[in-house]
């Protein structure tokens, strides 16, 4: 289908917790790389998931609006540095003063140079990851070092059993083709393969990552480009990451 404007939708629910995708606007696709974009409500806070670059803010500050007030966003949670994930940085720091930044240890001396230093405050995330508490739950910031960042995290939140694999899962639409959903996963691994096999630098850093999430309840997984993987899939796409093969340096 085409690319028209697509209002925020809640993939998973339970009780008051809520995992939320933010929504797509047509003039995103002209602007570069499509982004998805997360927000986890538990009870009155917030965290917000690699919310992307200044020319996406207007339609996540709205979007985000709808389900909390903009002060209760206590954290927002960057995957790894790329332009895509933390280009909005010095709007955050404006309209949601209360969040704390978590990041990569590697990329806190890095971000100063996006022009915010003052009243930011950044959390460290550890090579070995760490919990994010966001209400009454308490989510698991997972290592997944070198896909493709060398510091990157996943996201799992264990209320509603989502996994945010961040660059893991990317896939790139062709012009006029638009889900938000996985359905015909032979269809979507054309759109993966590419990616997969060019940004990741060597199996053995994907095999890892399988490795630490393998013991997880995960009924979702949601990647930062192109569809989610929900029910039957989810196991299709992480049978699909453990086959794969010839990436990066690996096809060298």
């Amino acid at each position: 289908m085409g690319i028209r404007v697509h209002r925020p939708y809640i993939i998973a629910e339970k009780d008051d917790h809520r995992f939320i995708w933010l929504g797509l606007d047509e003039a995103e696709a002209e602007r570069g790389i499509l982004t998805n974009q997360y927000l986890i409500v538990d009870k009155n806070e917030g965290l917000l998931i690699d919310p992307g670059g200044q020319y996406v803010f207007e339609r996540i500050y709205r979007n985000v609006s709808e389900f909390i007030e903009p002060e209760n966003i206590k954290a927002v949670f960057f995957s790894h540095q790329d332009p895509d994930v933390v280009g909005s940085l010095i709007m955050i720091s404006d309209f949601f003063p209360n969040a704390e930044i978590y990041v990569s240890k590697l990329w806190t001396r890095f971000l100063p140079h996006l022009g915010v230093i003052e009243g930011v405050v950044m959390k460290e995330i550890p090579d070995e990851g760490t919990d994010i508490i966001v209400g009454k739950t308490s989510l698991k910031a997972i290592p997944a070092h070198y896909l493709h960042s060398p510091g990157n995290f996943s996201l799992y939140d264990p209320k509603v059993k989502v996994l945010f694999s961040g660059d893991i899962g990317a896939a790139v639409f062709p012009e006029g083709t638009w889900y938000l959903f996985v359905d015909d996963f032979k269809t979507h691994v054309k759109y993966m393969e590419g990616f997969h096999k060019r940004y990741i630098p060597t199996k053995r850093a994907l095999d890892i990552w399988l490795n630490k999430i393998k013991e997880l309840d995960i009924n979702i997984i949601a990647p930062q480009h192109g569809a989610i993987f929900a029910e039957k899939n989810v196991k299709k796409f992480l049978d699909w990451l453990r086959n794969l093969d010839n990436v990066g340096l690996d096809s060298i």
